[in-house]
C-alpha cells in the first residue's frame, strides 16, 4: 500500500547561491513550491518525488534583481511559469529529471534523510535536507556580462540547496 506525503511549505525552503563578479556569492531562494512524495515504506528509497517551483517567487532581496531574474534574460517566468523536478528515489545521490526554461535534463543531488517524528498536533513529519550544482547555460539561463578586468558578472555555476519537510496523507 502506498502513502503520500505532502510538502509542509511554511517549514521548507529552496535557496541557491551564484558567484557574482567572480568574487562573492549573491544568494536567493523561490518562496512558493509545493512537492510530494509517493510511497511504500518509510525509507523513500523506492519513492516517486515530483515537485514544482513557481519562477515568480524568486526572491534574492533586490527588486531589480529579482525582475531582471523573471525576465526572458533568465527564468522567462511568463512563459515558463515553473520549474518541476521529479525522481524515483530520495535517499542518498538522488538523481531525477530538473526542467527549467522548457529545457530537461538529469541532476543529481545528495539527499540527506533526517528521520520522520510526530509533532505536537499529532502529524507524521519527514525531513530532507539536499544540496547541488548545475549549469545554468544547460537551461538557456545563457545571459551574462563580460568584466573589464576579465571574467564574467555571473558564474555559470550554481549552488541549489533545500530542506524540506513532508506531512504524512
Amino acid at each position: 500500500m502506498s502513502t503520500t506525503w505532502k510538502l509542509d511549505p511554511t517549514h521548507s525552503e529552496l535557496t541557491f547561491k551564484v558567484k557574482h563578479m567572480m568574487i562573492s556569492y549573491v544568494k536567493g531562494e523561490f518562496t512558493s513550491f509545493e512537492a510530494e512524495i509517493t510511497t511504500e515504506d518509510d525509507t523513500f528509497s523506492k519513492a516517486k518525488v515530483s515537485a514544482s517551483i513557481k519562477t515568480d517567487s524568486v526572491f534574492t532581496n533586490n527588486t531589480d534583481r529579482d525582475t531582471h531574474l523573471k525576465s526572458a534574460d533568465f527564468f522567462n517566468a511568463e512563459k515558463y511559469p515553473a520549474i518541476t523536478f521529479e525522481a524515483e528515489a530520495l535517499t542518498g545521490d538522488v538523481t531525477g529529471n530538473l526542467t527549467i526554461n522548457g529545457v530537461t535534463k538529469p541532476v543529481t543531488l545528495d539527499v540527506d534523510f533526517g528521520g520522520i517524528g510526530q509533532d505536537p498536533w499529532g502529524n507524521t513529519k519527514a525531513g530532507f535536507s539536499f544540496e547541488g550544482k548545475i549549469k545554468r547555460s544547460d537551461f538557456g539561463l545563457n545571459w551574462n556580462a563580460a568584466l573589464e578586468a576579465g571574467g564574467v558578472l555571473v558564474s555559470d555555476e550554481v549552488k541549489i540547496a533545500g530542506d524540506l519537510q513532508f506531512v504524512k496523507q
